[in-house]
């Protein structure tokens, strides 16, 4: 199988081409056209085959992350979206529920109040109540009314509709019909209905998913045809497969459909890239420390997997947000946060940043405030000839200026000014770690750190270190590890259920006809997208609670049959998850299952392990030996370092800090007392404390 990976980011847009049968691998790395991503992906696909002799048409699948809804909802640049939904009910998504994002501050944004995704004049009501917990009608739907509603939002300008009832989760049966007449009405609407898209009891967030995949809808479905269009005008005849937040992907019709799913397609794509490089060194417990230019993403894995987020921490742009999500934490620090002293005289990096245009100083086009790149700059971190593979130029003196500036208003000297923007940003690195390890029950010493993105090798040791995590794994093409994780992943779609049931009353005949229906639902979706049906394995979890609670925790139910005697398991399951998280459980307090998630994969052909195949020594690796300055027991000091070029280091080779090693899309940073390894799969892997 030929297979191409392709992830968008701001400022560069990353394509991984693997021929799983020969095992032949080769990487492109070309700038986003910011205007239409589309153009880019296409013309990067083309350089690559151009470049190494691949046929385009002989090119059988094509993986894509994207941040076209990411942007749209960060930016609050999307469609112009109209809702209809139950009288009554017409401020469900101003209101929220009275929960504030800050506690205690009386001066504080609310988005949904702020940035309304659907404005109040475009929130319609109509005539129609169902009731709980059976979902039967109570008021019937009032079609005409719906028609003059449809009718109003068509001359308001609206190109897309949500239909969000109460209790719709339980019947969708007046959902349903809306689509009808929207469909009828106004055939040129993006139609997003409630109970297609997250069936789920919590009218505000249900009503807030609704709506977001309205207003991102368009986007998405736009630019999901403009691919298709330019892929086919290349001659690339591949199917074209969009990488999800819940870590798989999707075909482009199901993802044009729910756009909301692929809200961290990025992301998502990189967690998956660092698992397969933990698993090429046979690590299981992985931190993923993915740094780009404005962001850090933090994600979790253990021996049960990836961690996925639960309903009560599942936001985007201060957003609820109920779609299955890989669980990722994101802080703003990357390579382009900007150094400043705030108003208090506080020394501070970060979040703001440089982006690509100005950039940091030391690239040279305009940038006046001082980053985190001219910081690794000053202290030679980065240099001059050897950035992006000598692709691009770096100005060190630009980068000194900048410095020196900020040096002057906190009276330190330029490399201790420098020095403190990385010890600042590292810091705020390994607290973001923290909140997801120590805080959900983790210790973090008992993991290993994979650092990618363009900035992930840089600053991954001295995080580690902060840390006291023993090892730190560099992925064999760090700067494109989410466009590898596209290529270890499986179409993946999820069905959910509200259930609603106590431990000590099931109805285990509703329960077992739930989770038929909706794995033969998931089944024949995967078998119209192609999959073989022995290629398709299902997992049915149930969310649950002890009764009282307000939030729930994921459990896993039989694979088999559910029974009184097999679902002892999951009760057990329960609540050790439970002691884990808060601390405590309560052996006999009934359990209440809320809902029932199923999860299909239908397999995909993935990327090979990689083998390092150069004749190259060590010394051959070596390109030259310079000065670069890091604290060592509380001192700054200068040291002779180390400069390798990556792709020359042989396999087995040892070398020890102060070190720095090249390659194309990142640079990585191996202060003194640490020794890295280079593994016959590619990984280099390096051990603190190490002489």
């Amino acid at each position: 199988m030929k297979l191409i990976g392709v992830d968008v980011g701001g400022t560069f847009t990353d394509i991984m081409y693997t021929d799983t049968d020969e095992n032949k691998t080769w990487i492109n790395k070309v700038p986003t056209t910011l205007e239409d991503p589309s153009i880019g992906v296409v013309q990067g696909i083309i350089d690559l085959c151009e470049k190494e002799g691949i046929k385009k048409e002989e090119i059988d699948h094509v993986f894509h992350g994207t941040t076209i809804a990411t942007n749209a909802i960060l930016e609050n640049d999307g469609a112009v979206t109209g809702m209809i939904t139950t009288k009554g009910f017409r401020d469900i998504t101003h209101i929220g529920r009275h929960q504030r994002p800050q506690n205690y501050s009386i001066m504080q944004e609310i988005p949904w109040q702020d940035r309304p995704l659907v404005e109040r004049r475009h929130r319609k009501v109509v005539s129609e109540r169902l009731t709980a917990p059976k979902g039967e009608v109570l008021t019937p739907l009032d079609e005409e009314e719906v028609r003059a509603v449809v009718r109003e939002l068509k001359e308001g300008g609206v190109q897309s509709i949500v239909v969000s009832f109460l209790f719709s989760y339980i019947n969708p049966i007046h959902e349903l019909r809306v689509k009808e007449i929207i469909e009828e009405e106004y055939p040129e609407a993006f139609i997003t209905s409630s109970a297609d898209v997250s069936p789920q009891f919590r009218e505000f967030e249900r009503f807030t998913t609704a709506a977001i995949n309205g207003f991102v809808g368009p986007k998405v479905k736009n630019y999901i045809e403009n691919l298709k269009v330019g892929l086919t005008n290349a001659s690339l005849s591949a199917d074209l497969h969009i990488m999800c937040s819940n870590g798989g992907v999707g075909t482009a019709e199901t993802v044009s459909a729910k756009p909301v799913n692929t809200l961290l397609s990025g992301p998502a794509a990189g967690v998956l890239g660092g698992s397969w490089a933990g698993k090429l060194s046979g690590k299981e417990r992985l931190i993923t420390f993915d740094v780009g230019g404005t962001s850090a993403d933090i994600g979790i894995i253990t021996e049960q997997g990836i961690d996925e987020s639960s309903a009560r921490d599942t936001w985007i742009a201060g957003y609820p947000v109920m779609v299955p999500m890989i669980d990722i934490h994101t802080i703003g620090a990357g390579g382009g946060s900007i150094a400043y002293v705030d108003e208090g005289g506080a020394f501070k990096v970060g979040p703001r940043s440089a982006g690509s245009r100005p950039g940091p100083a030391s690239y040279g086009h305009g940038g006046t405030k001082p980053t985190v790149t001219d910081a690794n700059v000053v202290l030679g971190r980065l240099d001059e000839d050897n950035f992006l593979g000598g692709s691009m130029s770096i100005y060190t003196q630009e980068a000194l200026n900048v410095v020196e500036e900020l040096a002057d208003k906190i009276e330190l000297s330029t490399n201790e000014t420098a020095e403190g923007i990385l010890t600042i940003v590292n810091n705020n690195m390994a607290n973001a770690i923290r909140e997801k390890t120590i805080q959900k029950g983790h210790d973090p010493r008992e993991f290993s750190l994979v650092a990618f993105g363009g900035a992930g090798p840089l600053h991954a040791v001295e995080v580690a270190n902060i840390l006291n995590i023993p090892e730190v794994i560099i992925p064999p093409h760090p700067g494109i590890t989410s466009a590898t994780g596209l290529l270890t992943t499986d179409l993946k779609y999820d069905l959910i259920k509200t259930e609603f049931m106590l431990s000590n009353l099931l109805d285990l005949d509703k329960l077992n006809d739930d989770a038929t229906i909706l794995s033969t639902q998931i089944i024949e979706q995967l078998v119209e997208d192609g999959v073989d049906r022995s290629s398709i394995h299902i997992k049915c979890t149930a969310d649950c609670r002890y009764v009282g609670q307000g939030y729930e925790l994921r459990v896993n139910l039989p694979a088999e049959e559910i029974t009184e005697e097999n679902i002892q398991s999951s009760w057990a399951e329960f609540h050790a998850l439970h002691e884990a998280e808060y601390g405590h459980f309560f052996q006999e307090s009934p359990i209440e299952i809320v809902n029932i998630r199923i999860t299909g994969k239908g397999l995909m052909p993935k990327i090979q392990n990689p083998v390092v195949d150069n004749e190259s020594t060590l010394d051959e690796a070596l390109i030259k030996k310079g000065k670069t300055v890091f604290r060592v027991d509380g001192e700054l000091k200068e040291f002779e370092t180390s400069f390798y070029q990556r792709e020359r280091l042989p396999a087995q080779a040892t070398f020890h800090g102060p070190a720095i090693v090249f390659q194309k899309d990142t640079t990585t940073v191996m202060p003194p007392n640490c020794r890295a390894f280079v593994e016959e799969n590619g990984n280099i892997t390096i051990s603190l404390g190490g002489e």
